[in-house]
């Protein structure tokens, strides 16, 4: 049977779980704490058609080494070989567009990126696909805000996002 990698991270966010397979970064999971990272693990485990494997071939490294200076402040375009493999059609459309022009410390919209990807007037379904992001942080989905610099939704809670944003430089960090 297939494997794929995974490990826990701790950041300023929270516990992020890592997946990776031989293809590339495969999966970030938010609140990934025992419950959350065991299910999420079962989910992949079925997706991918493969066996969970604690970080044993070195796969993470690299992700875990950019995450780690993401999350220390440094300023940052990820740089990762990523596997597509849980994202499909438009949404893997959007997922590509976002994570090769929205740099950091940038925002866009989600009229603007539906544009961006030749689907004017698509903004709901660009908030599907940012809902349905197997690899938030890394594919930057906290990036995308309403129109109205509203911050819209978020898989990993609005609190999340702000941090990141403030993380960022987007907005200021929260008081508490």
């Amino acid at each position: 049977m297939r494997t794929f990698e995974w490990t826990v991270l701790d950041t300023r966010i929270g516990p992020l779980l890592l997946a990776a397979t031989e293809d590339g970064l495969v999966s970030v999971v938010f609140h990934a704490e025992e419950s959350v990272r065991d299910m999420a693990l079962g989910e992949l485990s079925g997706r991918l058609g493969a066996r969970p494997v604690a970080d044993a071939a070195g796969l993470l490294v690299d992700p875990v080494r950019q995450l780690d200076a993401y999350f220390a402040g440094k300023p940052l375009d990820f740089s990762l070989p990523l596997d597509w493999s849980l994202s499909g059609g438009f949404n893997r459309e959007v997922l590509r567009e976002l994570a090769s022009t929205v740099t950091y410390g940038t925002v866009v919209g989600y009229g603007d990126l539906a544009s961006r990807v030749g689907q004017p007037g698509a903004a709901q379904a660009v908030g599907a696909a940012m809902g349905s992001n197997p690899l938030p942080v890394v594919v930057p989905c906290h990036r995308v805000v309403e129109s109205g610099g509203k911050l819209g939704g978020f898989s990993g809670g609005l609190e999340t996002k702000r941090k990141l944003l403030a993380l960022e430089g987007v907005l200021p960090e929260p008081l508490f």
